[in-house]
């Protein structure tokens, strides 16, 4: 049989045969403590579980073959129909078998020893460094279940689940359904509704637990209550600000009950923060996880806050678009990601304290959009996904910020009242069911009394972004007689779609302010669009395409808006225009249109002035690769100095305590690079350095001593002392990059073999290496792991999971041997390599085409100098 990938004509091919009426497991989780240094009581192998699933089942004919999914060490037994089968027949490590099936009613039974995980897919299971505790959670999409329960893991093959978990008595467990009972260390949960695989979850240890509840009476009399919950590791208590996270949870809630027409339907809704989590969160229905780093343990900008809020929206609007409607297949996973980024940004705009959301999503949510939309590997946002491999690789920029930016124009092509009615519709019409694209575009065409296809062919079945550019002439009295606007699509990506856009007009007042005094709405259409409604206007100093940014494009500027913007951009008064226009600015420069230097240059003459500290820190990030990927080699130390002298200066000019202070002061911290900068760092360290304001926090602190220990200023002694003080999980990764981080050939290797040789790191100790190991200042040190890369990532991809293989794939790539060899290598693999697992080969296109972008763009900065 197969291993363990699934293609969509099998899952196609099974749920023609199947229906499931339900699920019992059981579980025993007693075996995650104990054992020799708390890392196992077998002597050899993985430590286990036992899991036993009851599958309750019908089969649509007789004499069908099919099978169910479960990947792990050993079988106990099998039964189906009472007919006890043999697991060495019958299981083969990935799959059991179920053959010569009578149509109707089975019941299957599949006693397991499952394996506890290190890499965050299954039941993950974590100790604590701090007390030596055990935390146990589970995460499974999109195929993870079946590590530790037998199931038929695929979307549209939902039924009801029952759990029932032993664990020790000083625990504490949750699951998807309210607890039922609890007693000798065995809890019992209530049966859910209808649900897909992949969003069942386990969670259970010591943890830290606080409580709330929502109440909400509808029209007709009736009162939803809902039981809050919100918990994490008992070493993050003392940060845990659960108050601010059910304050965002209930506006959230109260904003979703006012629109969706659909109350809430899956009982409680705890919240779990979680460590050593590979994604943002995951939208289990009653029981969503997080990432723990959600969890300030020192201070963070409002950014942080804004963020960890749109997850949790993010999350919740998930409820309904993907837990109460699933789409079938991975091909429609934009009907759930897509819809619950757009929402998530919505719902937190409309509803908390984070009014700005769309500038942050303008600004940094869209450029992930961008980056993925012009990879070889872009995809139309509803995509043709063959396999999990395929679905694994496509949570990506495209299904979810591409999408909710789609759906951002469609809430302006058909009307915020039509588009939200649609929804209810298709809420009603589908709940605890599957669906297609179709089954969405068929409400929103009755809701809005707009024809579809079209729309749907342009925006969702064709990949790439096109670029809109104004073209405008102008009478003797300075007026406009024409603005037009210009549509492109790359060559490879020729689709020119309709845009509705505003175009807006911009000019200085007296007092050197740029503001707009001109607006229009027009749809845009094929190679040129006239904008007649400004013409007449006076001659403007800044045309923005895309002004408030209705729809997904690169704006691109003519000769004039250009020149205003190198001389005025800071003077922008609308913070969303100014990111709008950094985001441009940003996009000319990865395209090899603007010279590198030349946005580092307007980042130091303006970025200082930024208001919006969201856009403030994405355009530290966006320098920082401009520097290290796009800048011309022989500039790349000057421009280092440049960088450094310029966040030292802002960071002396920030207000004492705050944001722009800390942002600054980490920025400083990241681009550090003299003998005077490390000894102010390492004075910011010792007390003996101070800034009037900055609470050099333990956070702070690990981020001034990093670049102290990659260009060898701190050695292996300061990161141990370093550690004692922050002796946490956190403090754990942070000394695992700080020491993979050091400028020494033996540190390298060891970082390379105990990510590449060796599977006992964790996931996120893995990942904190390969952030070590790659560092931009020790480009000759890490020469000589080109060609060892090309070497050995097939044999990763093979025997590691996919979430490590991708790490390793993506982290290990060697982007600082930014020359044609390291490009010249990169084609011979894949030429080599043309059978290689399509997964593994789209990883290694996407970062040839980062490597080769970054090429051109440093032969357009070399141009400039």
């Amino acid at each position: 049989m197969p291993g363990e990938n699934l293609s969509r004509d099998e899952a196609h091919e099974r749920a023609e045969l199947l229906s499931v009426d339900g699920y019992d497991v059981v579980l025993d989780v007693r075996s995650a403590i104990g054992g020799p240094d708390g890392e196992g009581e077998q002597t050899s192998g993985p430590r286990t579980f036992r899991s036993v699933t009851t599958i309750r089942f019908r089969s649509a004919r007789a004499g069908a073959t099919t099978f169910a999914d479960l990947i792990a060490p050993s079988v106990n037994a099998v039964t189906l129909d009472g007919t006890a089968l043999d697991p060495a027949v019958v299981f083969d490590g990935t799959r059991v078998a179920l053959t010569g099936l009578s149509e109707g009613e089975h019941v299957l039974v599949v006693d397991a020893q499952c394996a506890y995980s290190r890499t965050g897919e299954g039941m993950h299971r974590f100790v604590d460094p701090e007390d030596g505790e055990v935390y146990l959670y589970t995460q499974y999409e999109p195929a993870d279940a079946r590590r530790v329960f037998a199931n038929f893991e695929q979307p549209d093959l939902k039924a009801p689940f029952r759990f029932q978990v032993t664990a020790p008595e000083e625990w504490t467990v949750w699951s998807n359904g309210a607890e039922e009972s609890r007693a000798g260390g065995v809890w019992r949960f209530a049966e859910t509704k209808p649900i897909s695989t992949y969003i069942t979850a386990v969670v259970a240890g010591p943890y830290h637990y606080v409580t709330d509840s929502y109440s909400r009476t509808f029209d007709d009399g009736t009162k939803l209550e809902i039981p809050l919950g919100a918990l994490c590791r008992k070493g993050l208590a003392r940060h845990f600000d659960a108050d601010d996270v059910f304050l965002i949870t209930k506006q959230g809630l109260d904003f979703f009950h006012d629109h969706f027409d659909y109350p809430y339907p899956f009982g409680k809704y705890d919240q779990a923060f979680v460590p050593e989590y590979n994604l943002g969160a995951m939208e289990n229905p009653g029981c969503v996880t997080f990432r723990e780093e959600y969890i300030f343990r020192g201070k963070v900008t409002r950014a942080a806050y804004e963020s960890r809020a749109n997850v949790i929206l993010h999350e919740m609007a998930h409820m309904w678009f993907g837990d109460l409607v699933t789409m079938q297949w991975w091909d429609d996973l934009w009907l759930k990601e897509s819809f619950a980024d757009f929402m998530g940004v919505f719902a937190m705009v409309e509803s908390t304290r984070f009014e700005d959301g769309w500038i942050t999503f303008a600004n940094n949510r869209k450029s992930w959009a961008y980056r993925a939309d012009q990879l070889p590997s872009t995809h139309p946002i509803t995509a043709d996904i063959r396999d999990l491999e395929d679905a694994k690789l496509n949570f990506d920029g495209i299904t979810y910020a591409k999408g909710a930016s789609v759906l951002k124009q469609l809430v302006a092509y058909v009307g915020r009242d039509a588009f939200l009615e649609g929804a209810r519709r298709y809420f009603k019409k589908h709940a605890y069911g599957n669906t297609q694209l179709g089954d969405l575009l068929s409400v929103l065409a009755e809701t809005s009394g707009r024809d579809m296809t079209s729309w749907s062919r342009s925006w969702l079945q064709t990949a790439g972004v096109n670029s809109l550019t104004p073209v405008a002439t102008y009478d003797a009295a300075g007026r406009i007689t024409e603005l037009a606007v210009l549509q492109e699509a790359a060559e490879s990506h020729p689709e020119l779609r309709p845009h509705r856009v505003a175009v807006g007009l911009y000019r200085r007042t007296p007092a050197g302010d740029l503001v707009r005094y001109a607006r229009a709405e027009a749809d845009v259409a094929g190679v040129r669009t006239v904008i007649t409604e400004l013409a007449g206007a006076e001659r403007p100093e800044l045309i923005l395409v895309n002004d408030d940014d209705l729809t997904y494009c690169k704006v691109r500027f003519d000769e004039v808006s250009l020149a205003t913007l190198r001389a005025h951009l800071g003077d922008i008064t609308d913070p969303l225009a100014r990111a709008l226009c950094w985001s441009a600015l940003w996009s000319l420069t990865r395209d090899g249109l603007m010279p590198a230097r030349d946005f580092v240059a307007l980042v130091l003459d303006f970025s200082g002035r930024e208001t919006d500290i969201g856009v403030l820190q994405m355009l530290h990030a966006w320098t920082r690769t401009a520097l290290v990927h796009y800048a011309a080699p022989s500039w790349r130390e000057e421009g280092g100095r440049a960088l450094a002298e310029g966040a030292l200066r802002e960071l002396r000019l920030a207000a004492p305590g705050s944001e722009p202070q800390l942002a600054w002061a980490r920025f400083f911290a990241a681009v550090a690079a003299s003998e005077t900068d490390f000894q102010l760092l390492s004075g910011l360290l010792d007390g003996t350095a101070r800034i009037d304001g900055l609470d050099v926090d333990q956070e702070l602190r690990w981020a001034f001593l990093s670049p102290l220990a990659s260009h060898g200023v701190a050695d292996e002694s300061a990161v141990a002392a370093e550690l004692a003080r922050d002796d946490t999980a956190s403090g754990k990764r942070h000394q695992v990059r700080c020491l993979a981080s050091r400028p020494s050939a033996a540190v390298k290797a060891q970082a390379w073999a105990g990510v590449v040789e060796s599977d006992a790191l964790s996931n996120a100790l893995v990942e904190a290496t390969i952030l070590g190991f790659s560092q931009s200042s020790q480009r000759e040190l890490l020469a000589p792991y080109t060609a060892r890369y090309f070497e050995v990532i097939e044999r990763v991809w093979a025997e590691r999971s996919i979430q490590i293989g991708m790490a390793v794939v993506r982290g290990l790539f060697p982007a600082l041997q930014d020359d044609p060899a390291t490009l010249a290598a990169t084609d011979a693999w894949l030429e080599a390599h043309a059978d290689a697992a399509p997964a593994l080969r789209r990883l290694v296109l996407e970062a040839r085409d980062d490597l080769a972008r970054g090429l051109r763009a440093q032969r357009c900065d070399s141009a400039a100098a």
